[in-house]
């Protein structure tokens, strides 16, 4: 096996290694795209633009990831989503 080959074998187990989560949001019936879209932005740091493009999926297609990242960092933005009224979820 070359160098290079087990830098990139390497590289390969690390990327397992680190565990990635992610917030779904789903869609109700209660809350405005204005809330939603402010509340990503508050919470998940989204810009403006994130935040209309996540609401729009949401109300479309049923849920949407909204945020990615270790378990930690997703943790309290998830408990802000749901203390706003939204429907959020780690996975």
């Amino acid at each position: 096996m070359s160098t290079e080959e087990k830098k990139s074998e390497d590289l390969l187990l690390e990327e397992e290694v680190i565990k990635q989560n992610e917030i779904v949001l789903f869609n109700d019936d209660v809350n405005t795209f204005d809330h939603v879209i402010e509340t990503l932005i508050y919470a998940c740091d989204h810009t403006p633009e994130q935040a209309e493009q996540c609401s729009i999926i949401v109300h479309y297609k049923g849920k949407c990831t909204v945020k990615t990242g270790p378990y930690e960092d997703l943790k309290p933005r998830c408990s802000k989503l749901l203390e706003a009224g939204l429907s959020a979820e780690i996975v």
